[in-house]
């Protein structure tokens, strides 16, 4: 038995969403890369990974504000600001996406779970122009039935809106589904979707352990919730 069949009552869920920064890729150096470009461009001084790794979670808009701000704090940004701002990232991160990698164990899950026929979504932040590209340039493309982004409903994570809008088209219950993410807002649209949820170590939560979040299992590796558990004692 798997972990993820642990969770299910020894059975597997009919749906499984995930996160994608932070959860499927590490993108961080390509928004670094942007959000410097965007700085330098206005005449400010760079950010850097570590900096921007803080910030990334909340969508384009306020990794935008962040950056202005400097600052994970960002209530005093002016929107004219903002918006200005955010049109010079955009512009910058539809560049190149070279620096982005899928993180090790990734592509061993999502085989694993295709296999099986469970159905597979991806429910992120990030700007919806952006998503199928990034994962048909990385090779996960073909694996997940729908993509939710940012923009494409009214609201964001952590509302668990999207959540709910994969599951009906999915057919799928709160109770048959599993939403994985690395940040306090995948815990809290999961809960608030009454959806279990497997929190990853290695994302971005802005510099806090995700097991703060008391998500329902904690992994450092997408291996490990498709291993027999017997195979890892």
């Amino acid at each position: 038995m798997t972990r993820l069949e642990q969770l299910f009552d020894g059975a597997l869920p009919r749906l499984v969403m995930f996160d994608l920064d932070g959860t499927l890729m590490d993108s961080v150096p390509d928004l670094a890369a942007a959000v410097d470009s965007m700085l330098a461009q206005l005449g400010r001084a760079p950010a850097g990974i570590e900096r921007v790794r803080d910030w990334v979670g909340n969508g384009s808009r306020v990794l935008v504000r962040r950056a202005l701000a400097g600052s994970y704090e960002h209530a005093g940004i002016d929107e004219d600001e903002t918006d200005a701002a955010l049109a010079l990232f955009m512009q910058a991160y539809a560049g190149s996406h070279a620096l982005t990698s899928v993180y090790p164990g990734v592509r061993e899950c999502l085989d694993w779970l295709a296999a099986r026929d469970v159905a597979l979504a991806v429910i992120t932040n990030k700007p919806a122009q952006f998503v199928a590209p990034l994962l048909d340039e990385k090779g996960l493309g073909g694996y997940f039935g729908w993509l939710v982004g940012g923009d494409t409903l009214p609201q964001q994570k952590p509302d668990p809106a999207a959540l709910f809008w994969v599951m009906e088209k999915a057919g799928a219950t709160p109770a048959e589904s599993l939403f994985v993410g690395d940040s306090r807002n995948d815990v809290r649209a999961a809960d608030a979707a009454s959806v279990r949820c497997v929190g990853l170590t290695y994302g971005y939560n802005h510099g806090r352990p995700i097991a703060e979040e008391r998500p329902a299992l904690v992994l450092d590796d997408l291996r490990l919730l498709v291993a027999s558990v017997s195979a890892l004692r």
